[in-house]
């Protein structure tokens, strides 16, 4: 699924070859002219261009690319991987939170909990998803559905994709960093196999609040970390513009990830992103989902939990050496 109405800055030189790929098919079919050597040229050079920009992202570029508009989302994905998705709504305390959906579904016939960050398209839909960032309820509600799963021995699910919890006036009031606190310490506990997949933006505990898994794992073109490389250039650089800068500081990149044990998998995209072929990128993550939970379920609960618990202990482990 492409889109050529949205272009990135690094993206211009292969949407400029793209372009002239449709006029030239288009031309050929109206004037009935052979052309096909010459679209053979620029299929030729697309790809060419392809590998040299998509094999060479830098951190901030693979933010970029994290954020498109186009990417799928959450609710994308559970329709491509799962079936007869039931979406359960409320925490039962305040109300209903859309930047979180979530309730049982089957993946290839075995029931699931499986629960995702939802980002909306356009204006209306972001107001209505809250631009991704969910409030305290919408943390509350996440948890009722996994203690749910837990009852019933249901594996869960969990889709990350969020810039942050809401950091407004409202949230603070209703206590959003309890209820972040509340999840982070109750996943820990719960007897059932958690998987975790960062399939856009992972930003600071806003999700961690749903990232507490035995396995975690992230999109080839996401992003995990503790601060957005704003938010980290405003408080180091003084300055928003500084961005890139941050962006590479903070190492938060996959192969990063993976190098320093924060997520177990990195799971390939199609090349260009997601966005431009949702079934492959659906594909790779169903695989990634099915061989997670293939080796969880053959731990014991006990085990499981103990795995779990010594996961998350030795992130951020250190040695002092004297010089």
């Amino acid at each position: 699924m492409e889109d050529l109405t949205y272009t990135l800055e690094f993206e211009k030189p292969l949407r400029d070859l793209e372009k002239q790929l449709i006029t030239l098919t288009q031309v050929s079919e109206e004037s009935k002219v052979d052309v096909s050597s010459e679209i053979k040229t620029i299929e030729s050079k697309i790809e060419q261009t392809k590998l040299a920009i998509y094999t060479n992202l830098s951190p901030w570029q693979r933010v970029q690319l994290s954020r498109h508009p186009k990417r799928p989302f959450s609710l994308d994905y559970i329709g491509m991987i799962f079936t007869d998705f039931e979406e359960l709504h409320g925490d039962r305390r305040f109300r209903e939170d859309a930047a979180i959906v979530g309730g049982p579904a089957f993946l290839d016939g075995q029931p699931v909990m499986v629960i995702g960050q939802q980002k909306g398209r356009n204006t209306r839909e972001n107001l209505k998803r809250n631009f991704g960032c969910p409030h305290p309820e919408g943390y509350r509600k996440a948890l009722r559905l996994m203690e749910m799963a837990e009852k019933f021995g249901m594996p869960i699910i969990t889709l990350i994709d969020t810039p942050g919890a809401y950091p407004g006036i409202g949230a603070e009031e209703r206590h959003v960093a309890e209820a972040i606190a509340v999840n982070i310490r109750d996943m820990s506990t719960i007897k059932v196999p958690i998987v975790t997949i960062v399939i856009g933006e992972g930003g600071s505990g806003g999700a961690l609040g749903m990232a507490v898994g035995d396995e975690v794992m992230i999109l080839e073109n996401g992003y995990y970390s503790v601060i957005s490389p704003e938010g980290c250039a405003a408080i180091l650089w003084k300055d928003r513009a500084a961005a890139p800068q941050a962006a590479d500081a903070l190492k938060f990149s996959p192969e990063h990830l993976k190098k320093f044990g924060v997520v177990d998998r990195v799971i390939s995209e199609p090349i260009g992103g997601a966005h431009r072929d949702y079934e492959l990128a659906a594909k790779h993550l169903k695989e990634a989902i099915d061989d997670s939970l293939a080796k969880l379920s053959k731990k014991s609960t006990k085990k499981l939990l103990e795995d779990r618990y010594k996961k998350f202990r030795k992130l951020g482990e250190y040695a002092d050496s004297e010089a």
